[in-house]
């Protein structure tokens, strides 16, 4: 699968757990911070804005720093959903990036 792609999935997926936690448990904290990364990630695929090799390094460096995110929520709570499974989507559109 082409990087692009994952990438823009992987932004979609961000999103929708973003919502999903604003829905669920009235989280704005999680919509925003989701709203952010997204854009962040967002701004990385615009042609023309960085280079190809700089803008999917910040990429990885936005998704590796969303790693360490979901991975602290993880510890803090102990609870699988929703840090957990953010946590293994971020590390597998990261790894399948790098494919």
């Amino acid at each position: 699968m082409n990087p692009h792609t994952v990438l823009w999935i992987y932004i979609l997926l961000l999103l929708v757990g973003g919502l999903i936690g604003f829905l669920k448990a009235g989280s704005k904290v999680s919509l925003i911070t989701s709203a952010v990364s997204a854009a962040a990630l967002i701004v990385t695929t615009i042609p023309g804005l960085f280079g190809a090799s700089l803008a999917r390094g910040l990429a990885d460096i936005i998704m590796a720093a969303l790693l360490v995110v979901f991975a602290v929520r993880l510890g803090k709570t102990k609870k699988f959903m929703p840090s957990g499974l953010m946590l293994v989507i971020t590390a597998a559109a990261l790894a399948f990036r790098h494919l």
